[in-house]
């Protein structure tokens, strides 16, 4: 697959999609289609809830191998309430890619997970499904119910997925455009597929994305900041680095971790974890963080 140039999007031998290019305040049309498609009474009554909302503003794609672009389904009537995540992989996927997201899971489960027939094969527990249609991988993960529950919500998305536009493989923003080139060096190569955007509470978000690998970067807004950090900060593989109010480069993960102030703190991630030379993780820092930090 050819990577992605700041141009515009590579060609592909999959039907064009009759959609225009996302505005970079949106995140993918795929996802936001998904949930509009799917029938929210058949969400409702599958996971037993009192309701199920399409929340209007998508959350940032789900950083992983591989990436989902994300919308949700609120289930009750509070803000922090539980929520129904669909997700739709950014880059088109195989049995190959299946099988290692499997892989993967099983290597560090939370529960095991078994296999399902749906779409072209899959696997689940009582919280999530992951499956292969259509080129595409599909994820849907929430609260506790059953592997069955969730199989039926998976054949409903089944149902609506056909004839969703492609998403954009290029969303980007110019905050992150600057981290580009670094990006790409930690990375190895030039991105695939690229994921800007911004959380709920409005911190940027960046993403680069390939076949194999995912560099992304994102806030979170924690009240106790500061002892977040004391692990971190005393951690053998930390090395410090001069941004933020303290910053750190994890030796054996490539994690980066900047504080910004009492809440805040920052974290560029590259997936999978591995030993990432420092001094790269820490040139991508320097031209990303200024985005976080003024």
């Amino acid at each position: 697959m050819p990577p992605l140039v700041s141009t515009g999007t590579p060609p592909s031998s999959e039907t064009p999609s009759p959609t225009p290019s996302v505005p970079p305040s949106e995140t993918s049309k795929v996802a936001d289609t998904m949930c509009v498609r799917m029938d929210p009474t058949l969400v409702q009554t599958t996971l037993a809830v009192p309701v199920a909302n399409i929340q209007p503003k998508a959350p940032p794609p789900e950083f992983d191998i591989p990436t989902y672009d994300v919308c949700q389904f609120a289930l009750s009537t509070s803000p922090d309430g539980p929520v129904l995540r669909v997700g739709v992989s950014v880059l088109p996927a195989t049995p190959a890619t299946l099988a290692a997201t499997q892989k993967a899971y099983a290597a560090h489960p939370r529960e095991p997970a078994k296999p399902v027939q749906i779409g072209r094969g899959g696997y689940g527990t009582s919280t999530f499904l992951v499956f292969l249609s259509a080129g595409r991988m599909y994820k849907l993960s929430g609260p506790q119910a059953t592997l069955a529950k969730y199989v039926a919500l998976g054949q409903e998305v089944l149902r609506q997925g056909a004839g969703l536009p492609d998403a954009d493989r290029l969303i980007t923003r110019p905050d992150c455009d600057r981290g580009t080139a670094a990006a790409e060096k930690v990375l190895g190569a030039p991105a695939m597929a690229r994921r800007d955007g911004e959380t709920l509470v409005g911190d940027l978000v960046c993403g680069w994305v390939t076949s194999t690998s995912v560099l992304s970067t994102s806030a979170r807004r924690e009240p106790d900041a500061k002892a977040l950090m004391a692990p971190i900060r005393k951690a053998a593989t930390s090395q410090s680095i001069p941004l933020g109010d303290e910053g750190y480069v994890d030796t054996a993960t490539g994690r980066t971790t900047i504080r910004v102030g009492d809440d805040k703190i920052v974290d560029l991630v590259p997936l999978p974890a591995r030993k990432i030379n420092p001094d790269l993780m820490t040139q991508f820092a320097l031209a990303i963080a200024p985005r976080y930090t003024r």
